[in-house]
């Protein structure tokens, strides 16, 4: 166990975290230079497309120390963005130290902090590394006067890098060996492993992703899931080195995978603990914080033969993303789908993506809004994050909406753009304090309805990038909130349905309806798509119908003959608005979720 080291890196987005992972790899020489390739760890075309880590991934390094003994290094490297901030916390549980990362041009950001503080709770050894030294921006000095200052960190052992070019990569893996603790456990206890993150495999079932506590594991040993009293036969263990290496053994300190043909993907659990079936462990380990959806979504297939492919994509999805959570929902106009649960707007789109190149599904996706608490006039409190079950207002005696806390490092210079931004949203400035001479932090109280749309790009483009945002919920309080329906030919359109604050439900209607006229293509009659609230029309766009030319045959004469040609056509089309059916692309309900500002 001396010779293991489990280690994991976390930075904010863009500081360079899958690229130090690709210079450590390379000077290992897991991997033969004729198959390496950029962000080696980045296995999903999406994250490869997007630039950004998804999904936290394991490898073993071996590495050969000063000293001449060869070590076994775990990396994990794990996502910056906000979002996927639960991917990081479980990472950490299996470490006992991390590398923090950090530019040498932007300096400590919002992510920064929040992740070096997840890693404390989780005690966990921090090496601080100021990476892209190569930068003609870089300044190393104002970076480590940050390292003291915002994250109380020394800012002696801080290592300096830079990992496009691989310089400073022999200090860094000299200082995991030196500085970081070996792995705790009894390797002769009885077997106790936890589960930290799974995949399915169309051949060969579940595969669990786990880091031994005690004891060891080996092929044909009988194992129990303590959560669900599942027991299988193991088939494989092994280790990641890009590729999976069967070993013979796993013990006490090593982060590995099993594969026991396990069918039933609803028995592996992230945060599970697995052991000996015929010799358990005294008691299960404490397992993860359940995630917090902050966003809910239905998602529908366009063809309702499409819903069993849904059901079961969403349940492998699951496995590999444990923040997602989804139940069964309906609807009038789109039948049969779910209603899902995200950590952010941008989770959203990665699982809807996801689900439809993985699964190969086409889905329709009704507008994200957020739990909003209804005090009924019988003082019972209900919770309802969808529209359709927005009770009559006539009973309802107050509404109460959640609110976050949102904190923003940004440079002063933005400090007007951002106040207009976030008083606009609703926001409340309850303090800000400077870093340093032009490095400030913004602390704002916002309702989180105002920032799920596009609060996160408008804040990235007003300032030109450099401003980072971090977030996390405090209460639920009063808000005057209206259910906005949308009736498109006088019909209404439940995936549409909104529920927005009073104030803000005239532009949100305007703003959809134009957005939908867009869409919509033109029938032989004319289609009227109104915003509603209540019995009240606010908003109304209307699409003109497809008109043959009927009166090309009059070349002359009186008017009347053209008159009643057209007095005519126009019956024709009022009869058949009575009679048709207005059909609305798919197109129509994602644009309602982009805003144009």
């Amino acid at each position: 166990m001396n010779r293991i080291r489990n280690f994991s890196i976390i930075a904010h987005i863009d500081h360079g975290k899958s690229t130090l992972s690709d210079r450590l790899i390379q000077s290992t020489d897991i991997v033969s230079a004729r198959d390496f390739k950029d962000q080696m760890l980045d296995t999903m075309d999406i994250e490869r497309e997007r630039g950004i880590t998804i999904k936290s991934q394991t490898i073993c390094l071996p590495y050969t120390g000063s000293d001449g003994v060869l070590y076994n290094l775990n990396l994990i490297d794990t996502p910056g963005h906000v979002d996927f901030s639960y991917e990081v916390s479980r990472a950490l549980a299996s470490c006992e130290g991390a590398l923090l990362v950090i530019d040498a041009s932007q300096g400590v950001e919002a992510q920064t902090i929040a992740n070096m503080y997840l890693a404390l709770e989780h005690d966990l050894v921090i090496i601080p590394i100021i990476n892209k030294i190569d930068l003609p921006s870089a300044d190393i000095d104002m970076v480590k006067a940050q390292i003291e200052s915002d994250l109380g960190l020394d800012p002696g052992p801080a290592i300096c890098a830079s990992a496009k070019e691989g310089k400073g990569i022999a200090d860094i893996l000299e200082a995991v060996v030196t500085q970081l603790p070996p792995p705790q456990g009894d390797a002769g206890a009885p077997f106790k492993a936890l589960i930290f993150d799974s995949d399915y495999d169309p051949y060969r079932g579940t595969i669990v992703h786990f880091r031994v506590i005690d004891g060891s594991i080996r092929p044909r040993d009988r194992i129990m899931f303590m959560s669900n009293n599942a027991e299988y036969i193991v088939e494989e263990v092994g280790i990641f080195r890009i590729a999976r290496i069967p070993q013979k053994v796993l013990s006490a300190g090593q982060v590995g995978y099993l594969i026991a043909g396990i069918k039933t993907v609803s028995d592996t659990r992230c945060g599970d603990t697995i052991t000996h079936a015929d010799k358990p462990c005294d008691s299960a380990m404490p397992g993860f914080k359940e995630p917090k959806p902050v966003v809910f979504s239905s998602m529908y297939p366009v063809s309702t033969d499409d819903y069993p492919e849904l059901k079961d994509a969403l349940e492998k999805l699951k496995l590999n993303d444990a923040a997602l959570i989804y139940e069964q929902d309906a609807s009038a106009a789109l039948g049969f789908g779910f209603r899902c649960g995200f950590l952010g707007l941008l989770h959203l789109e990665v699982v809807q993506e996801r689900l439809e190149r993985e699964y190969d599904l086409s889905l329709i996706i009704t507008a994200p809004s957020v739990k909003y608490e209804v005090v009924m006039s019988d003082d019972t409190v209900t919770l309802i994050d969808n529209p359709a079950l927005y009770p009559d207002p006539v009973n309802i005696v107050q509404t109460r909406e959640p609110y976050i806390r949102a904190s923003i490092i940004t440079p002063d210079r933005y400090m007007g753009a951002i106040m207009n931004l976030c008083l606009e949203r609703r926001g409340i400035n309850t303090n800000y304090q400077y870093f340093s001479s032009n490095r400030m932090e913004m602390v704002f109280e916002l309702p989180l309805a105002e920032v799920v749309y596009d609060f996160y790009d408008r804040l990235k483009s007003i300032t030109q990038g450099y401003g980072s945002f971090d977030y996390d919920l405090i209460d639920y309080r009063t808000t005057d909130l209206v259910k906005l329906d949308f009736l498109v030919n006088g019909e209404r359109v439940d995936a549409l349905s909104q529920l927005v604050h009073r104030d803000k439900a005239t532009a949100r209607a305007r703003q959809t309806c134009k957005k939908l006229r867009e869409e919509i293509p033109r029938h032989m009659f004319k289609v009227a798509i109104q915003g509603a609230v209540g019995g009240k029309i606010i908003a109304r766009e209307t699409i003109s119908a497809f008109r043959k030319d009927v009166t090309a045959k009059c070349y002359g004469g009186d008017i009347s003959r053209k008159r009643k040609l057209l007095e005519k056509q126009k019956k024709g089309k009022k009869r058949m608005k009575m009679a048709g059916e207005v059909m609305i692309p798919q197109s129509a309900f994602l644009s309602v979720l982009k805003t144009s500002e």
